[in-house]
């Protein structure tokens, strides 16, 4: 059985759908994290994620604007995250944010889809992206609303090395799978 609330809905198939209307994204409860292949080794990481999402009815009329900082890249390693929040990565002086605005949001029978424009160092590139939506916990600190329910996204995709650097490292794959978890809490 799915639970639902005021705040999410089944759709006609049984998966989760937001119900209209504006939301945010929790900073506290949201990053996106990556990982991608440096020597033969996996190196990984995360941002915290921003942002604000709309659901319309129609649903295509949806969109959604996500923002993470990268500035405050986080791998473990210090050194490593230096590197890569610096000039011949992620430039975070220069480009203090990647960024993912939404232009079509989508039901499939496969699930939720989202196609947009992700901006990575001021160039734009396509992307599409499928996502799931899930009730959230809400925890005692929370400062929602009696009956407010929280709703956790996770969305993958695959970006390619390049748009992040075009310096010629050893053996960096071309991939790079991103993941991003955000928490929405209607906006009041």
């Amino acid at each position: 059985m799915i639970k639902t609330g005021h705040d999410i809905q089944p759709s006609p198939s049984r998966q989760l759908r937001l119900a209209t209307g504006r939301w945010r994204v929790d900073p506290a409860q949201s990053h996106a994290s990556f990982a991608a292949r440096v020597g033969g080794q996996v190196v990984r990481g995360r941002m915290p994620l921003a942002g604000r999402v709309i659901i319309a009815e129609p649903i295509e009329d949806s969109a959604a604007c996500l923002a993470a900082r990268t500035n405050a890249v986080s791998t473990g390693s210090p050194a490593l995250n230096r590197l890569l929040a610096g000039p011949r990565f992620l430039d975070a002086v220069a480009f203090p944010e990647i960024s993912f605005r939404s232009e079509l949001l989508a039901w499939v029978p496969a699930g939720w889809r989202a196609v947009g424009r992700l901006r990575v160092k001021n160039a734009e590139h396509e992307l599409a992206c499928q996502f799931g939506l899930h009730p959230g916990d809400t925890r005692p600190d929370d400062a929602l609303p009696d009956g407010v329910q929280r709703i956790v996204i996770a969305s993958t995709w695959v970006i390619d090395s390049r748009w992040v650097t075009s310096h010629w490292v050893p053996a960096l794959s071309r991939n790079v799978m991103m993941t991003c978890s955000f928490s929405l809490v209607p906006q009041r």
